[in-house]
């Protein structure tokens, strides 16, 4: 089985989120200047992609009765979803961070 383009979209927006908001919260807290303002912002986006991915996701509920093997392909797309929200939000934060 594979999974949907949605779980997977919502796994990659929520890991994007979080990225960005532990990024954005270290800029903010050693950051000076530009950079405490921009850690700011990239902390603030973050949060909102994660309030923006929980209310078009908050209706429908997942349930995960599947066979290992499927469970096993799901982690690794989850894997996958995972890495690609991360490199998104580390090249979003060297983006802003090189800006400044």
């Amino acid at each position: 089985m594979q999974l949907e383009m949605f779980q997977f979209l919502t796994i990659l927006l929520l890991t994007m989120g979080l990225g960005l908001l532990l990024t954005g919260l270290f800029t903010a807290y050693f950051g000076r200047g530009k950079s405490r303002i921009v850690g700011i912002v990239l902390a603030i986006v973050g949060i909102l992609a994660g309030l923006f991915t929980w209310l078009i996701h908050a209706q429908e509920m997942i349930e995960f009765n599947y066979p290992f093997e499927a469970t096993v392909w799901i982690a690794v797309e989850v894997i996958g979803a995972f890495i690609i929200g991360a490199v998104i939000a580390l090249v979003i934060f060297l983006a802003a961070i090189m800006k400044t």
